[in-house]
């Protein structure tokens, strides 16, 4: 990794991912560049002197000149902040998604989510009496056994303009992109209408549209006619405050659930090669707990995507497994 000089002439350095370079391998004939992205993720904007007394030739100077790091062939590397072009010039504001930290979607006191990967780490964190788990953890092993869940609202965070303002229709996200390490879990839909009672049935996992190189899946939802109890992505327009985690005009609700894989849930093999021994007690919110030494966790966080605005935020998930 190296950065590229950018004082003089303006560079382009462009290089295939490594899936476009598996791809172009086959020699099949099949190989062609459909999409791509762009970013500014080296570009700090603070720097546009206004004030600069060379004139306004040399009010971006500085930002044309800041050198940037060159392609690199690892696609999760690249891009975290994508660009995007509308065709309107009258926003004051840019929707954002954020995650909505309420009731059965509410994280963890530790800050992340944790998911139990089978039904010995369950029965360790299920509140004493009530059957249920604490919000911020996912019963993993089950998944149609809790209605703990994961949430997400998109829409303008801004007391400025009334949550009952309509969000512009094109800046409304209508579909995400869901991204986790398939080793480690796959994706699932959020409960449907009434919280269920624990259950020894699970749900089926949602398909994903790819895994790449990485082994990282990554999940197509999208609004639909059965948008409702149950779905993937839901519209969230109007209502107070209290209701959604943005501020201003909404858009949409994303909800989903992370089950753990067979792997995670039949060996300690993972949790030794990727993760760490818990040294602190994991302690549910009703007193009972796992105690520090007596289970293993690994930290990998799901990445949400809007398809419209490229806008992205990071979940830390922690997977974690009872050893005794």
């Amino acid at each position: 990794m190296a950065f590229l000089d950018n004082s003089g002439d303006i560079i382009l350095d462009a290089v295939l991912t490594d899936t476009g370079r598996m791809r172009l391998a086959r020699g099949d004939g099949s190989f062609r560049i459909a999409k791509f992205a762009l970013g500014d993720d080296e570009i700090n904007y603070g720097l546009y002197d206004i004030d600069n007394p060379n004139g306004s030739a040399y009010y971006d100077l500085q930002i044309l000149q800041t050198p940037i790091l060159e392609a690199f062939t690892n696609n999760t590397s690249n891009l975290k902040s994508k660009l995007m072009s509308i065709n309107r010039n009258d926003l004051l504001y840019l929707p954002v998604i954020k995650l909505w930290d309420q009731g059965n979607t509410k994280i963890h006191s530790d800050g992340v989510f944790y998911a139990a990967v089978n039904q010995t780490t369950v029965d360790q964190l299920t509140s004493m009496g009530s059957g249920f788990l604490s919000p911020g953890i996912l019963n993993a092993s089950t998944v149609g056994g809790t209605p703990n869940n994961i949430a997400a609202d998109q829409g303008l965070d801004t007391v400025e303009i009334s949550p009952n303002v309509a969000l512009n229709a094109d800046l409304v996200e209508t579909a995400y992109i869901i991204e986790l390490d398939n080793r480690l879990g796959s994706l699932y839909s959020p409960p449907g209408g009434t919280p269920p009672a624990p259950s020894t049935t699970g749900i089926a996992p949602a398909a994903y549209s790819f895994i790449d190189d990485d082994q990282i899946a990554s999940y197509y939802v999208a609004t639909s006619t059965a948008s409702g109890a149950g779905a993937f992505v839901i519209y969230i327009t109007g209502g107070s405050t209290a209701d959604s985690s943005i501020l201003g005009p909404r858009g949409t609700r994303l909800a989903f659930r992370v089950g753990s894989s067979v792997e995670l849930r039949s060996s300690d093999f993972l949790f030794d090669q990727l993760g760490h021994v818990g040294t602190t007690d994991l302690i549910n919110s009703d007193g009972s707990d796992i105690a520090a030494g007596k289970y293993k966790f690994i930290d990998s966080p799901v990445r949400i995507t809007g398809v419209s605005t490229g806008y992205k935020i990071d979940i830390p998930i922690r997977y974690v497994r009872y050893t005794g």
